[in-house]
């Protein structure tokens, strides 16, 4: 019996994995639409995902997300780039399984925190006083966060990892790993 091919492809990982600088070049060289989750939810509430999780708390934010990501997966032929968090939350994961393919972007710790350490606009790598954390603070959120996170990511159809990679050959990789699977 053979596996039914399926249409939707979401991407997974950490924070700074490239979810969201690949989803929309691997869309387009599949024909595909893209969806961004976190940027629905910032459009449906209106505020950045930072100042959802400050202003109304991330069970607000996770309710919004789940919701995107109900909407999201009764679409066809799109690429969904899920928030770093989203498949922590089982019925989530049991959506994307169920109705995609999922792929894991694997960066490791060093590579993550190299991209991120400018960033301001990520509630989960800032301090209890709002301030950016220093750079060895930021690698032990990103490894106790990672660590929590990685036994989900492993559950992934695929895994990609993104380090020293350029965006073209890991948009290539992953094409060829979804030769067969996708419609």
């Amino acid at each position: 019996m053979t596996t039914p091919k399926k249409n939707l492809v979401y991407l997974t990982g950490f924070m700074g994995s490239g979810k969201s600088t690949l989803a929309p070049i691997l869309a387009n060289t599949l024909g595909y639409k893209h969806i961004d989750i976190d940027h629905n939810v910032e459009r449906a509430v209106g505020k950045s995902v930072a100042e959802i999780f400050r202003d109304m708390g991330e069970e607000f934010f996770r309710e919004k997300e789940h919701g995107e990501l109900e909407r999201s997966s009764k679409e066809s032929h799109c690429v969904i780039s899920l928030g770093g968090g989203t498949i922590v939350r089982q019925p989530n994961l049991t959506i994307v399984k169920s109705t995609g393919i999922l792929i894991y972007l694997k960066a490791d710790v060093h590579h993550i925190a190299h991209r991120m350490r400018n960033k301001t606009d990520r509630p989960m790598l800032l301090g209890d006083d709002g301030d950016r954390l220093s750079h060895d603070e930021l690698l032990v959120r990103i490894n106790s966060i990672l660590a929590l996170r990685e036994p989900l990511y492993r559950q992934a159809d695929i895994i990609i990892e993104t380090d020293e990679q350029r965006i073209g050959i890991t948009v290539d990789t992953i094409v060829r790993a979804l030769s067969g699977l996708i419609e």
